[in-house]
């Protein structure tokens, strides 16, 4: 995992009975077929509302990194949790971990028995990410624009890019790929200046659930070389 290197669901579900069957639904359709695609902001403000109102959030993940300059691929998978305020916890299948308790961001590579410490708002561990601990807005964060959803082959949804208002070294841009129904952020793609690729597909969400105990501590095994900044 590059360390420099997820969400959502909220549906509403309304039913209206049918006076006469099939020209009511058609008269429904037809509604359907004439809104409007929402703007940016109106995407933004849906994505923003539900994390607002989700104190924790957990999902299977799978990861693809891509290092431009030596054409190569890293595919990875695990399990992540994020809870308010600040706080995530990264668990990989090949034993690798960022936990964050919302002071501090730990992230051990397994490989290496290295660990990297350093205080959260000095790391340059995305802040990308920072909405989706409960501390970052979308709006004030990034210069948002809507791109072509069809194009980037993700119908029935939303793709918002965003450039970060204030330069950081980890990134340059971030897509945020968006359930149209749910305004579920369904995958997440960091792109840096370097034109690496990091990007997050999350799966089988589950929302509001308590964190099991101890889930935002880490304490490496021993031997780990500890590198603080």
């Amino acid at each position: 995992m590059n360390r420099r290197s997820v969400l959502f669901a909220l549906l509403a579900a309304c039913a209206a009975p049918l006076v006469s069957g099939r020209p009511a639904r058609a008269e429904g359709e037809a509604a359907a077929a004439a809104a409007p695609e929402p703007e940016v902001g109106e995407i933004a403000d849906r994505v923003q509302a539900f994390y607002d109102k989700t104190k924790t959030f957990r999902a299977q993940f799978t990861q693809r990194y891509k290092m431009k300059a030596y054409n190569k691929r890293k595919d990875s998978k695990g399990e992540v949790i994020f809870q308010k305020p600040g706080k995530m916890s990264w668990r990989y299948k090949n034993g690798n971990r960022v936990v964050a308790d919302g002071k501090v961001v730990k992230v051990y590579e397994a490989d290496n028995k290295q660990m990297y410490e350093s205080p959260m708002d000095k790391s340059q561990y995305p802040a990308a990410l920072a909405f989706l601990t409960g501390d970052g807005d979308l709006r004030k964060s990034f210069k948002l624009r809507k791109l072509d959803a069809e194009k980037m082959k993700f119908e029935g949804g939303y793709v918002l890019e965003g450039v970060p208002k204030e330069a950081t070294p980890a990134y340059q841009k971030i897509l945020l790929y968006i359930d149209g129904k749910t305004a579920q952020v369904r995958r997440v793609l960091l792109l840096d200046a370097q034109g690496n690729r990091n990007r997050f597909d999350f799966k089988r969400p589950k929302l509001n659930k308590k964190a099991p105990k101890g889930e935002f501590e880490f304490t490496p095994p021993a031997g780990t070389q500890v590198i603080k900044p």
